[in-house]
């Protein structure tokens, strides 16, 4: 049985029929004070071995929309409850920030681990997050998924990581693309508020050129390396990323820096989703 929080319900149908698993009906309501309520109806008198529940944690509340879904299954007498986070929120906040600041990733990690046997998050920020849960969790890597919304008719494309530490990344996409070259963007600090942002070494002009990232929260940094790009006389932008947050107005900031495309996964549902990572996740259940 696949069992959806409220922010993952395209996924969870789509892992569903991949799986050929039904998909529960599941309540979500609030009471008058505000606190939440996520319920599976249908396990009484129908309790099934083993529950996934699909649930990214883009909120607070979905963080107690989760823990709810994983202890009603539990409740209901399931023999296995494995737990997939599409996208894990606070997975950035994998170290403090400033003395007396929390790990952020490390206390949700505990909580969501209490109420499962079985962890897989989609490309987290940083593997290492994946130690904070008991048992460790496992990473999947969907990257290779963002090929394919991507135009079959590129110009020489570049594929281009954000920095020289997620150059993988871009490769990743330019292999599962089938053809290009690979490379990142330097970040040179000039002063606190003024950074320089360009290619490193490959020549974009007349290029189609691809900039990969994990995830796209506001699109400042994207869209001034965009700027960067289009200064370089390049053809065609397109922008991927496993995890289109696109917060506030990110969407359009990018389409204002002059990119053709935005093509994100559904491990986060918004416009930008144009290609689903359950095949991927279908292969670790």
């Amino acid at each position: 049985m696949i069992v959806t929080g409220a922010t993952s319900q395209s996924l969870a149908a789509a892992l569903a029929a991949e799986l050929e698993e039904p998909l529960a009906a599941v309540d979500y309501d609030r009471f008058p004070d505000g606190e939440l309520l996520a319920s599976v109806p249908e396990l009484d008198g129908h309790v099934p071995d083993r529950a996934v529940v699909v649930a990214s944690t883009v909120s607070s509340d979905a963080h107690v929309e989760l823990l709810q879904l994983q202890d009603a299954v539990r409740e209901a007498g399931v023999g296995e409850v494995v737990t997939v986070l599409p996208y894990m929120g606070y997975a950035r906040q994998d170290k403090p920030f400033e003395p007396g600041h929390p790990i952020s990733a490390r206390a949700v990690a505990r909580a969501i681990s209490t109420g499962t046997d079985r962890v897989l998050t989609v490309t987290p920020h940083e593997d290492a997050v994946c130690e904070f849960f008991e048992p460790t969790a496992t990473a999947i890597d969907a990257a290779g998924r963002l090929a394919e919304p991507l135009p079959g008719d590129l110009t020489d494309p570049v594929f281009l990581s954000p920095d020289a530490g997620a150059v993988d990344l871009a490769e990743t996409v330019r292999d599962a693309y089938g053809e290009g070259e690979t490379d990142y963007f330097e970040k040179t600090r000039h002063s606190g508020t003024e950074v320089e942002i360009s290619p490193s070494d490959v020549a974009v002009t007349g290029r189609d050129v691809v900039v990969t990232d994990d995830i796209i929260a506001t699109g400042s940094t994207m869209s001034e390396a965009v700027a960067v790009l289009q200064e370089r006389d390049v053809a065609r932008v397109f922008v991927t990323c496993v995890h289109p947050l696109l917060a506030r107005n990110a969407y359009a900031k990018l389409s204002r820096a002059g990119v053709e495309a935005i093509y994100g996964t559904d491990t986060i549902e918004r416009e930008a989703s144009a290609v689903s990572v359950a095949p991927t996740i279908t292969t670790h259940l």
